[in-house]
């Protein structure tokens, strides 16, 4: 009998198993994705003080993308006048591959930068580039 614990559920998801292409390109200096899709529900109210249904409204979709300095200045001599909010509406879609066999696809749809910044101080050793998204859609499947 071995001391160490079997895996139940095998493998979890990681950072190491994450592909990424934006606009169909693979982006190897991608640091940093955070994207979530919220819907806006309402309880809707008639006789008593319970809600008897419920609304519901419009599903937004937000994110932003972390990028080497490298990547972001590759990126940026693409666009046009140098604007990154100038580059036509992209998919960002993110492979997760699972040692499981359950790979994973997340395509966040008709995306644009919404700015460009720059942010570092004395010390670093890379430079990261946070860009807020807009995002229409995202596609969890």
């Amino acid at each position: 009998m071995s001391i160490f614990p079997t895996l139940i559920n095998g493998r979890a998801y990681d950072w190491s198993q994450i592909t990424a292409n934006i606009g169909g390109v693979p982006v190897a200096g991608i640091t940093g994705i955070s994207y979530e899709e919220t819907q806006e529900i309402a309880d809707n109210y008639g006789a008593g003080n319970r809600p008897v249904s419920r609304g519901f409204g419009i599903i937004e979709s937000t994110g932003s993308v972390t990028l080497s300095m490298n990547e972001v200045e590759r990126i940026q001599l693409a666009s046009p006048n140098g604007l990154l909010s100038g580059i036509p509406e992209f998919d960002i879609t993110i492979t997760f591959a699972s040692a499981d066999g359950l790979p994973a696809n997340h395509t966040l749809k008709s995306c644009r930068f919404k700015g460009n910044k720059r942010d570092m101080s004395q010390g670093d050793t890379a430079i990261d580039v946070e860009l807020d998204l807009q995002i229409a859609e995202i596609k969890w499947l």
